[in-house]
């Protein structure tokens, strides 16, 4: 009996079979290695996200390692400064401690000078007494006047000898 439309099943049966060869020939030659290229290729950008995760990671770290460093500096700094600062004002206290030895020292000898000259000052006085006195001795043994020679003397601030 044949089929309508003059459809042969054994041509119908052929053409599937070649589809099935063309196929499966198709699936081996051509899907097969895009496949394999495709997955090739997505495990290559799987390693390159990887190596980026891996390289972020590393950068991350290196980067919290040198503001770790950069805070320990800024910490060495401030010690420094303040070790700095504490010297220079130590420094400062000594050189003023021994500004003031100095002019207590000055100020000792000023004392002791000022001593020395107020006791040379009442020395002479003294020995300027004395020669009065003895000047003042001698005209009274001269019989003279003593009113008359003490005028003569306070007169002439002791320089006048007897005339």
């Amino acid at each position: 009996m044949p089929w309508p439309l003059n459809i042969d099943p054994q041509q119908i049966l052929l053409h599937w079979m070649n589809l099935a060869i063309l196929t499966g020939g198709l699936y081996f030659l051509l899907y097969q290695p895009v496949k394999a290229f495709l997955a090739k290729r997505e495990e290559y950008y799987r390693d390159l996200d990887r190596q980026a995760q891996d390289k972020l990671a590393r950068a991350e770290q290196l980067q919290a390692d040198y503001q770790k460093k950069l805070d320990g500096a800024e910490e060495e700094i401030h010690q420094a400064r303040a070790k700095a600062q504490q010297s220079l004002q130590q420094s400062v206290q000594e050189q003023l401690d021994q500004a003031q030895a100095q002019a207590q020292l000055i100020v000792t000898r000023a004392h002791a000078d000022a001593e020395r000259t107020r006791e040379q000052a009442l020395y002479d006085s003294q020995q300027d007494i004395r020669r009065l006195a003895e000047t003042a001795a001698k005209r009274l043994a001269l019989h003279e006047d003593p009113f008359d020679q003490f005028l003569d003397l306070a007169e002439g601030g002791g320089n006048h000898e007897s005339q």
